[in-house]
Order: structure tokens, then C-alpha cells, then sequence
């Protein structure tokens, strides 16, 4: 019989913080920059340089902490982290150590699957640098660019022994967490672009026993698929090597996304490899009670709260809430329609489905839409008021989004109003009836569906500018006469 296993999996989370320089010097973090342009003496580690750190980093970090529920520590230590690695130009790395000292420490994060919520611990919060980014072309030749050494880089880790056990509770975990960074606007949560990056370590033991396995770590995961695939492979990977008689090595794996498989890459380090010490060049960091209680205002409503608001106060279902609030930016462009008029589940609907599609198409963020929350008052409006119908409205959508217009100044200057004379509508239904013999029949026969027909040739010879409802209410009234 078959054993039993229970996957662990704990998540390391390297988020790059949004500020315009460098962790401990001036130079730039712009991503996309030719290669080795943004550096200087600091960041390249030479000789007589000094490291200052960077203010908007450490309250960035400060600011995590607190919406993760954390303790914040009223002292913040850095340390140096000794490791030769062909991106780390100072052959150390300016990080924070284990749980002495770090910033934020024993918080916790919720999520919620399958309609339950479940509170996953979140062990520390630290600060350090970035490395650079290596290039591995023929086999023997590499290149480094270390325009990303020294970038301010958050660190979050979550409880041990971990919270979460399975492929799925890690993805809501990091979807959650992205989440909640880019609503503190600390990182802008493009994983494709290396700003986000996730390291699950994965160790699976029978369901009965009371230790862990041996774990592995995978990584720098750059996609929620990514995520899900390279933990679920993994999983599987352990309990094949279990079942066989093997035992689990502790190491560091890649993952192939191409292949759908994870690779070692170099048996793992253990704390006292990496020689940690007090760094001398950066004196402790008080972090005051005023400081941490002027950060703590600046929070804003989180995506969970949000989204249990937006079930409470706008009626909404539990999958539109989680669709609105899944970016600030989303979630921001929906109240301010509400705030102009718009009923909720109208402006959900139109953001969600219409709007989201063409964002998609142009890949374009909905900030820079030039259809706003104002452009969608309006449109609605429109229709609320009988002036155009839903079938002009969706032309008209498109229209708007590509020029910026009002769709009430588009309306008036093209002639685009709903007919509203029930005589010339009554016209029109008279012309199709009598158009269309076959149709007549049978619907005078019972089939009385063929009237969706009918309707749908009146909107054509009216380009869509009669109300269809009305439409359908004439015709059945003029089919009893013939």
C-alpha cells in the first residue's frame, strides 16, 4: 500500500523596492538601461568606497512590515553576507541576519481559496542589495551586467514550520502578497521583469510523521504559473525519489519552464557557510516610535479588507470583489465611478469585462486609459436616459477609448440618439414583417422564438438605434393584425 505525503512549502519572497537609487549609493534603478551604465565605485564594491543607506528603502520595508502584521524592531542591524558569486561585485552582500535584527518579524498574511480564509505566519521582513543579472550564452561564455547590484531588495519570509501545503495555497500566497506591495506602492510587482521573484522551499514527509523531509529550494520563480508547475513538479519529483528507496538532497534547484522540469544547480549552503557579521561601515538604524506611527498612517484600505468592503457596501459577489481588488489602480478607477453616479455592479461590469479586454488588447495599464472613470459616467448615462441603446454604447465604447472623447459629444455630433418616435419605429416593424413572409408564418405557427429575428432586422435597417425592447413590443403587436 502506497504511502501517504504531505507537502510543506515555504516561500521566499525578493521583492525590488521602488525607490529612484540604489540601497547604500546614488545611482540609478531604472530598468532596461544599457548594461553596466548605472554603477559607480559603491555598488561595484571598491576599494576606500563607503556604503550610505537609502531612507525610502528602509521605510518602504518599515511600511511591509506593518501591513503584514509584524512586529517592527526598534533597531535595525545590517550584516555582511560572505559568498563569491560572479554578480556579487563585493563578493558579499549588505543583508540583514537570520532573526537578529531584521525589521519586521512573526506577522502574518491571510488568503482566501475555495470561499475559506486561512492565515499563513510570516517569519521576517528584511532589507538588502540586489545582485547583478548573468547572461549564459554557448556553454563557458557569460556575461554580467550589474546595472541591478545594489537595488534595494525586500525580503519576505514566511513562518517555519510553513503554513502552507499545497501548489495552490502558494499561488494565493504570492497573489495576495504582490497584492498588498503594490498597494503600498513599494514595488511594482512585475514579476516579468525580475521585480518580483519567489524561491518556495519544498519538502514532503508522511502524512503520520511528525518531522519534515529534507527540503529543496527552487529558484527565483518569476510567474504565478511558474510558481504552481514548479511546486507541483517538485512534490511529485521527492515523493518518486522516496517511493524508489532514494533519499531527498538538500540543494538549491532550477526550473525550466520550456521543459516543465527543475534541474540541480549547486548543493545547498547552510547559515554558518555564508560567515555572517555586524557590517562596519553602517551604524544600527533607530527606528523611533513617532517614525513608525507616521508610516502607520500612511497605509492604505488593503485588497482583502477591500474586497469584503466592496461585498458589504456594493452587493458584489465574492469573484467580482476579488477581480476589482486585485490592483489598487482597478480598484481606484471603480470607486471613483461609483463616486460619479455609476451603480456598482454597471461599473464592474463595463470595467471588467469591456474595458479590461481592450486594456489587454494594447496592453496598457488602466491608468493610461484614455477612457475614465468621467468617459464611463457618461456612457452610462446615456443609456440610463434612453438617449442610445446598449448595442450603440459598445460601438461607442470602443470609440472612446481609442480617441479620449465624451461619448455625449460623440453622440450629438454624429446623429448617434436612440429613436424615440414610436411611429417611425412602427414603420420599420411594419417594412420587416412584411420583408420576411416566412418568418411570419412561423411564428404564427407557435414559434413564436423567430421574433429575436425579426427585432434584430429592425435594429439593422435602424443601425441599431431603436430600443429594442420597445422594438419587440411593436412587432408582436403588429403580428397579431396580420
Amino acid at each position: 500500500m502506497s504511502t501517504h505525503y504531505r507537502p510543506s512549502i515555504g516561500m521566499e519572497v525578493h521583492a525590488q523596492l521602488l525607490t529612484e537609487s540604489k540601497m547604500f549609493c546614488g545611482c540609478a534603478t531604472r530598468f532596461g538601461d544599457r548594461p553596466n551604465t548605472n554603477v559607480c565605485p559603491i555598488c561595484l564594491g571598491l576599494p576606500g568606497t563607503l556604503p550610505v543607506p537609502n531612507r525610502k528603502a528602509v521605510e518602504h520595508v518599515i511600511r511591509t512590515a506593518l501591513a503584514l502584521n509584524c512586529r517592527v524592531a526598534p533597531i535595525a542591524v545590517f550584516y555582511r553576507k560572505n559568498y563569491f558569486y560572479p554578480d556579487l561585485p563585493k563578493g558579499y552582500q549588505i543583508s540583514q541576519y537570520g532573526e537578529i535584527h531584521p525589521i519586521g518579524t512573526h506577522g502574518y498574511l491571510e488568503i482566501e481559496l475555495n470561499g475559506e480564509r486561512k492565515r499563513i505566519g510570516i517569519r521576517r521582513v528584511h532589507l538588502e542589495e540586489d545582485t547583478g543579472k548573468l547572461f549564459h550564452y554557448l556553454p563557458g561564455e557569460s556575461e554580467v551586467d550589474y546595472n541591478r547590484a545594489g537595488v534595494p531588495l525586500m525580503e519576505i519570509v514566511t513562518e517555519f514550520p510553513p503554513d502552507i501545503h499545497s501548489a495552490e495555497e502558494a499561488r494565493e500566497y504570492l497573489v495576495q502578497l504582490r497584492a498588498i506591495l503594490t498597494y503600498l506602492k513599494v514595488c511594482d510587482g512585475k514579476m516579468e521583469e525580475g521585480s518580483l521573484r519567489c524561491e518556495p522551499n519544498i519538502s514532503v514527509a508522511p502524512e503520520d510523521s511528525n518531522t519534515l523531509g529534507v527540503k529543496t529550494e527552487l529558484k527565483n520563480l518569476n510567474s504565478f504559473r511558474s510558481v504552481v508547475r514548479g511546486i507541483e513538479f517538485e512534490v511529485q519529483r521527492q515523493i518518486q525519489v522516496l517511493e524508489s528507496g532514494g533519499q531527498v538532497v538538500q540543494e538549491t534547484r532550477g526550473w525550466s519552464e520550456e521543459g516543465a522540469y527543475s534541474f540541480p544547480m549547486r548543493t545547498k549552503e547552510f547559515e554558518q557557510d555564508y560567515r555572517y557579521f555586524p557590517e562596519p561601515d553602517i551604524v544600527p538604524i533607530q527606528i523611533t516610535e513617532e517614525w513608525l506611527e507616521s508610516l502607520r498612517a500612511t497605509l492604505p484600505e488593503l485588497p482583502l479588507a477591500k474586497a469584503d468592503r466592496y461585498r458589504k457596501e456594493y452587493g458584489l459577489s465574492d469573484y467580482d470583489a476579488k477581480v476589482l481588488t486585485a490592483e489598487y489602480d482597478t480598484a481606484e478607477y471603480f470607486e471613483r465611478c461609483v463616486a460619479l453616479g455609476v451603480e456598482p455592479k454597471t461599473a464592474c461590469n463595463w470595467i471588467t469585462v469591456e474595458l479590461q479586454a481592450r486594456l489587454n488588447e494594447t496592453n496598457l495599464p488602466i491608468s493610461q486609459s484614455r477612457l475614465t472613470p468621467a468617459h464611463l459616467a457618461d456612457l452610462v448615462a446615456l443609456i440610463k436616459n434612453g438617449t442610445i441603446t446598449g448595442r450603440i454604447a459598445k460601438e461607442l465604447f470602443d470609440e472612446v477609448f481609442q480617441s479620449g472623447e465624451m461619448p455625449s459629444q460623440i453622440v450629438q455630433a454624429r446623429g448617434m440618439v436612440q429613436i424615440s418616435d414610436e411611429e417611425a419605429l412602427r414603420v420599420a416593424a411594419r417594412q420587416v414583417i412584411a420583408e420576411n413572409p416566412d418568418t411570419v408564418e412561423k411564428y404564427k405557427g407557435g414559434k413564436t422564438s423567430v421574433i429575436g429575428f425579426l427585432v434584430g432586422q429592425v435594429m439593422r435597417a435602424t443601425q441599431g438605434r431603436a430600443n429594442p425592447q420597445r422594438v419587440q413590443e411593436l412587432l408582436r403587436e403588429e403580428l397579431e393584425r396580420v
